[in-house]
């Protein structure tokens, strides 16, 4: 998530049209012949497919994939809480993981694959938020905005997609532990976690501003009786997606 060569960062020349994705399939491919094939080049590929899935999506549902139940037209009692939502897009909800995202965001117009993914989880998971409010804040701050992609992703995370696990979800211990262990991309973009032990960066408690909403499955990544009955947005996050 941190530094330059984690992805190829051809995606604003894609979105332009100032680059070609059949030359990048033809150059990757030319590249596997001559040398090998390996993780990377795989992952290039996949990612361009699921550019080209979006594509193709957009072109079968139209409009559909703007309106509030995404193209399945899921019915969900989204939240348009203004000061969550501020919290989330200013990248001050108490959780490092998800305000360095942001701030990457709005300082950069930039934000990793892994970060978007986990920052439309909290958002959609965690608060309650509607979804389109997210899509609409990435929309304004992305250097590669394309709105086949852009949206398609978000109705494909918010669970409005055509994803077959409605309800899926990423928890941030979780991610956090596998993307960032060391704490280093949160302090790169949180100067004031920099003082504190690697190990305590990305749930630095009363060391950090106070966490707006309890996570789904609270700090420790677990499911439990008492850190699902946390917090009056939690609980009414569980109604709302019918769970008991």
């Amino acid at each position: 998530m941190l530094g330059s060569d984690y992805s190829t960062k051809f995606s604003p020349w894609l979105a332009s049209g100032s680059l070609s994705p059949r030359l990048i399939h033809d150059e990757v491919k030319r590249y596997e012949n001559e040398r090998q094939a390996n993780s990377s080049t795989y992952w290039v590929l996949f990612e361009l497919i699921w550019r080209d899935y979006f594509r193709f999506l957009s072109v079968k549902y139209g409009n559909l994939l703007f309106h509030i139940g995404g193209p399945r037209n899921v019915q969900r009692n989204w939240s348009q809480d203004k000061k969550l939502f501020e919290s989330w897009r200013d990248g001050c909800t108490g959780y490092p993981l998800i305000d360095a995202n942001m701030k990457e965001l709005s300082t950069t117009g930039f934000m990793s694959n892994r970060g978007r993914q986990i920052v439309c989880s909290f958002l959609v998971r965690d608060m309650g938020i509607d979804w389109r409010m997210g899509a609409e804040w990435f929309e304004t701050c992305l250097l590669d905005y394309d709105p086949c992609s852009n949206y398609g992703n978000w109705t494909y995370g918010s669970g409005v997609g055509n994803d077959p696990r409605e309800d899926r979800y990423f928890s941030i211990p979780k991610q956090a532990q596998t993307y960032d262990p060391e704490g280093e991309y949160v302090a790169y973009w949180l100067p004031r976690l920099l003082t504190i032990p690697r190990e305590k960066r990305n749930f630095p408690g009363s060391l950090y501003i106070r966490q707006i909403v309890p996570l789904k499955f609270g700090t420790t990544g677990r499911h439990n009786k008492e850190e699902t009955s946390l917090g009056g947005a939690r609980r009414r996050n569980d109604r709302r997606w019918n769970r008991n």
